[in-house]
């Protein structure tokens, strides 16, 4: 793997294990423009690694992620929500969702299986990095939440694409139309994690413990195995990705999103109006 300094993530290599760590600039690592373009060309780089034959992704300080970065991210928004925004403004936002969906589908096209370990608070984009992630596990302070309903936004970086087939519809839609937080216990109980260790040494140890016996096994077969199972799914994946990016930059724009925004910098409950 090419030696690089990268700023939204910290990278060490050891016994064929690629450990990736999510790091902040932000409160909570939250995903600002740094995570969405570095992490499409990290998992790139981890696929062709012949030295990589599993990885650990997990987070930094006190939480996995706060999911997307609204305060670094939030001027992408602006000409989209501008006065008269038709084609032009649409166009660029689909294209910059297209853009950002790279980093979640890059973890989940990685050849070299991922193993997710989540303490803390895992929201939004979280979600949408561990369920491409192949195996997760979380430590017994985790907590989750499919939150962007509750800032006016249709979750469109994977999460209800991939987690039906990890958690069931029925699990999901609960998630998606709430925006409520589960704890560990539940996310074990709908299969969103494999298993709950009772703090973050612990779970990186059952984590790695994991990856190892993956990098144990014979690496092209490892490959086959990730391909087969993708294979099946990948199709309604890709489609579901496609809409829901066409949705968002048709549909995106509106009072309630910027309620949604608002309300969270003046840390106050959102007023929703329905317009």
């Amino acid at each position: 793997m090419t030696e690089r300094n990268w700023n939204a993530f910290s990278v060490e290599i050891s016994d064929h294990i690629a450990t990736v760590t999510l790091l902040g600039p932000s409160k909570g690592n939250a995903m600002g423009p740094d995570f969405w373009t570095e992490c499409p060309q990290l998992f790139a780089q981890l696929d062709v690694d012949p030295d990589v034959r599993a990885v650990l992704l997990t987070g930094s300080g006190k939480h996995f992620t706060y999911g997307l970065d609204l305060a670094a991210m939030g001027g992408e928004f602006a000409p989209l929500m501008a006065d008269k925004a038709l084609a032009g403004p649409r166009t660029v936002f689909h294209d910059m969702i297209k853009r950002m969906q790279l980093a979640t589908n890059a973890v989940a096209d990685c050849r070299k299986p991922v193993v997710a370990a989540v303490h803390g608070w895992c929201i939004g984009g979280g979600l949408d990095l561990i369920s491409a992630a192949d195996i997760r596990y979380a430590s017994a302070d985790a907590k989750f939440s499919v939150r962007e309903v509750k800032v006016a936004i249709v979750a469109d970086m994977g999460s209800l694409a991939r987690l039906p087939a990890i958690i069931g519809d029925g699990h999901l839609r609960e998630l998606a139309l709430t925006g409520k937080d589960i704890d560990a216990a539940r996310a074990e109980k709908i299969g969103l994690v494999n298993d709950v260790f009772d703090d973050y040494d612990a779970l990186l140890v059952g984590a790695r413990a994991t990856a190892a016996e993956i990098a144990g096994n014979p690496p092209l077969v490892v490959h086959g195995i990730k391909t087969v199972l993708d294979h099946s799914r990948s199709a309604a994946v890709d489609d579901s990705l496609r809409y829901v990016a066409a949705w968002n930059a048709a549909f995106l724009a509106s009072n309630d999103l910027t309620e949604a925004i608002t309300s969270v910098f003046e840390k106050r409950p959102a007023d929703f109006s329905g317009s």
